[in-house]
């Protein structure tokens, strides 16, 4: 099997697309093309994992957080970034990261992380904006069919839990051809006025060259009338952070308490208590200070998260109890969902969750 048939996979667990634009997610380090031997599966593509990646006869590395955010302008081993990429390239060892294209997915990070916690009916904290085009075209009524379904097959007329979706209308349209055309209908030089279906379909915006393919492809006019437009609307499946309910309330005390022990957490910062019971819970794995007021706005009882600053907890205004559980510690089972995605997809392979510990973060 090729390392880049997995990479594949892999854009299916999370599509490249869904990454936050400062990110530096897909295939990092290696050559997509040499044949795998074994997938090492990480938190920290660190330079000691790339050794345990060596000592079990794993070529590539599937890291969540990426090893390189930046260009580097110097490769001298002089930081730990460094020695890592030295050790990989060394070793004809491929990296591969997903971060971000794993926290925007409907059953990444987040989800991950609330089904840690049992929590229910849970929903997409900060909804992916821009994400979204329409595309309007418009076709005889014998081709309407062909037409629609291509485009659906390609990806185009999916709204939250529904697919298919597509709005049609009838109409006539007017043209005439000057003495290069060869039209389907009418004569080149004659205004021709016909029957038309008008179809509408909403598609995310990295499928459009997809979407463009499978309407030229079938459609069965010369010249294809098509419009694609950016919508406002935003993808409630796709975006950053969870909400939902536990399904039995908790004090606030007994709460954290049960974060701690869940998620293995050294400590818990958080902010003043409100003295009322938890039932609707938000969260954000990994750096999410930036969403307090979304939680605050979604009616949460607690916003989970980390990297706070001192500052961000006053930031809850009385209104929400706001607790810091570590960065690795909140993002700790995603690496396992990573390894059973790949299980599940690829039978008779080696797949091997890492054994390194790359927090660098300890407690006393």
């Amino acid at each position: 099997m090729k390392i880049k048939q997995i990479l594949t996979i892999l854009e299916e667990m999370a599509p490249l697309a869904y990454a936050e634009d400062f990110d530096n997610v897909g295939l990092i380090v290696g050559n997509q093309d040499n044949e795998a031997t074994g997938v090492l599966v990480c938190h920290d593509a660190l330079e000691n994992v790339i050794d345990e990646a060596i000592a079990k006869n794993c070529n590539l590395v599937v890291c969540f957080h990426p090893i390189l955010f930046s260009g580097l302008k110097k490769i001298t081993g002089k930081n730990y970034v460094e020695r890592a990429v030295i050790k990989a390239i060394k070793n004809d060892i491929a990296i591969y990261a997903v971060h971000t294209a794993l926290d925007n997915h409907k059953n990444g990070v987040n989800k991950i992380l609330c089904d840690a916690l049992g929590l229910n009916n849970t929903k997409v904290l900060v909804p992916k904006q821009n994400f979204i085009q329409k595309l309007i075209t418009y076709t005889t009524p014998e081709n309407a069919d062909k037409v629609r379904n291509a485009l659906f097959e390609a990806g185009a007329g999916t709204i939250g839990n529904y697919d298919n979706c597509s709005f049609n209308s009838d109409g006539f349209s007017t043209y005439q051809g000057n003495e290069n055309s060869n039209p389907v209908i009418g004569t080149k030089g004659e205004l021709t006025q016909t029957d038309e279906i008008k179809i509408e379909v909403t598609f995310e915006k990295h499928l459009q060259s997809k979407i463009l393919k499978a309407l030229f492809s079938n459609h069965v006019y010369e010249e294809v009338a098509y419009e694609i437009y950016e919508l406002q609307n935003q993808h409630q499946n796709i975006g950053l952070g969870m909400i939902g309910s536990l399904e039995t309330p908790m004090s606030e005390t007994e709460f954290l308490t049960f974060v701690k022990d869940k998620m293995q957490c050294g400590s818990i910062r958080h902010s003043a208590f409100l003295n009322k019971n938890i039932s609707k819970v938000a969260v954000l794995g990994g750096s999410g200070s930036y969403a307090i007021k979304n939680a605050i706005q979604a009616g949460a009882d607690v916003y989970l998260t980390a990297d706070l600053k001192y500052h961000n907890f006053y930031e809850s205004e009385n209104q929400i109890l706001i607790a810091d559980i570590g960065h690795f510690e909140s993002e700790r089972y995603t690496k396992n969902y990573i390894v059973d995605f790949l299980k599940e997809k690829i039978t008779n392979f080696a797949i091997v969750l890492s054994e390194e510990n790359t927090n660098p973060v300890k407690y006393l």
